[in-house]
């Protein structure tokens, strides 16, 4: 059923997509032109957009199960397991402070002023605290016990967010400037180290990262249940599918009180998004590794192996090429600005230009990644 190596042919599919999907949406030729559903919801609601994350997260859980599910009975691996785990945390969070603090230009550069007004919050710093987080309750935590950190940290938040009354605010509410965990990012990180779209909040925040660890164990539930050796695969494709509609019914209904919001991280985002990724992870495995229709799947494959790498590095280039600066009708562009500008827009509507930019550098990093492949060459942070 499962690849020689016990290794899920779907998963690396799954995650693949994902990271494609994640390098698709933040590098269009233009912010000024994106089809809606490439743009994250202004506030409550789930755009297609605001799928990404969360499914990156989950199947950092499902990867957690199977990289450490034969760790998690022998308690004398658990601290080397936990070291590890802290290292690349480690190693994640710097990456993600390297894309926050990387100059506009090295000439003007100064090391230490630029940590005075450095975002401290953002994607792969979420990645790494909710991945340690999650690593040392799978390994410390049977699966009810699991279960029930789940559901602690989901009403939790719920609670926290709408009964906490916020100092020197008000009573508890879930607007951007105003709400619990605004307050606590302001009160703890200050204005200066938040997202400088927003500079009062941060769509990573430290309160919104407790229900983003429960996205993460609700891969890890579903993880453990998919290595299962002694549960059929039909009977766990049903399960699945089961459980997954069974968590997107169950956030749909909890938004009519805790409004799914990718921004805030809410309890019914997270049942709903949990529940999608399960879905959809469901489908690709009885599609891939029991009935082995696999010919669609090597482009997202190969995203999928050296996923963290090409998510680091697709930020990284845009910074790096924009320093230099080339001619453009008189003006001085950026070297990828000045792709956009000569060879997408003047051949296409505005909107399509855009995606059409963005679709291409999906495909650039698709054959490096693709050389990497033929070359066994993976990179693991």
């Amino acid at each position: 059923m499962e690849t020689k190596s016990n290794r899920l042919l779907s998963l690396d599919f799954f995650r693949g997509l994902t990271v494609a999907a994640m390098i698709l949406v933040n590098n269009p030729g233009s912010w000024a032109h994106i089809y809606p559903p490439l743009e994250h919801a202004e506030w409550n609601g789930c755009t297609p957009t605001d799928l990404v994350f969360p499914f990156f997260l989950f199947i950092v859980g499902v990867s957690i199960a199977y990289a450490m599910g034969s760790k998690r009975d022998d308690d004398d691996t658990h601290d080397r397991t936990i070291g590890k785990a802290f290292k690349r945390a480690v190693v994640l969070f710097l990456l993600g402070f390297i894309l926050a603090i990387f100059p506009r230009n090295f000439s003007t550069f100064d090391f230490f002023e630029a940590l005075k007004t450095v975002r401290i919050p953002g994607v792969l710093q979420r990645i790494a605290v909710v991945f340690l987080i999650s690593t040392i309750l799978f390994l410390k935590l049977n699966d009810k016990g699991l279960f029930r950190a789940i559901v602690i940290f989901l009403f939790g938040y719920w609670a926290l967010m709408n009964f906490v009354t916020v100092p020197g605010i008000g009573p508890a509410n879930l607007e951007k400037e105003t709400n619990l965990g605004a307050w606590l990012d302001r009160t703890i990180l200050t204005e200066a180290h938040l997202w400088k779209q927003s500079k009062t909040w941060d769509p990573e925040g430290i309160l919104s990262t407790i229900p983003a660890v429960g996205t993460c164990l609700f891969g890890v539930l579903v993880g453990v249940y998919l290595k299962s050796k002694t549960v059929e695969a039909a009977t766990k494709i049903a399960w699945l599918f089961s459980v997954g509609t069974l968590a997107v019914i169950g956030g749909l209904l909890w938004d009519l009180q805790f409004p799914i919001n990718k921004a805030l991280w809410t309890s019914s985002y997270v049942l709903y998004t949990g529940g999608l990724a399960t879905i959809i992870l469901a489908l690709s495995y009885w599609l891939i590794d029991v009935n082995r229709y696999t010919r669609f799947t090597k482009p997202f494959v190969v995203y999928g192996v050296n996923a963290i790498t090409v998510f680091f590095l697709s930020g990284l280039m845009p910074r790096l090429l924009n320093m230099i600066k080339v001619d453009f009708n008189g003006e001085k562009v950026g070297a990828l600005s000045y792709v956009y500008k000569a060879w997408f827009a003047p051949y296409f509507l505005p909107i399509n230009a855009s995606l059409a930019y963005a679709v291409a550098f999906v495909l650039f990093w698709y054959i490096i990644l693709w050389v990497m492949y033929k070359r066994n060459i993976i990179i693991k942070v």
